[in-house]
């Protein structure tokens, strides 16, 4: 994988952690305030960029996670991946 592409996907991959946090909190906050139309927009908004950049990074990279969120299309090449702490990042 060259530099331009493993900084892309690095890239996208920070831009998926943001929207997750996003997500989660959403979700906390939404637990103790269920009738908050706000934040439920908000919610509904940050879920959908959320699985919109999971899609884009799995069918450009391959699966984010190996629990069955995205189908293999090619051989088996979850464990072939960089580690996190071989990524220099």
């Amino acid at each position: 994988m060259s530099g331009t592409v493993l900084k892309e996907k690095y890239e996208l991959l920070h831009e998926i952690q943001k929207w997750r946090f996003r997500v989660l909190e959403l979700v906390l906050f939404l637990d103790t305030h269920p009738d908050d139309n706000r934040a439920l927009e908000d919610y509904n908004e940050a879920a959908k960029r959320l699985h919109s950049l999971q899609r884009t990074y799995e069918e450009r990279y391959g699966p984010l996670t190996n629990f069955g969120g995205a189908p293999s299309g090619h051989t088996w090449t979850w464990i072939e991946e960089l580690w996190p702490w071989e990524t220099g990042m």
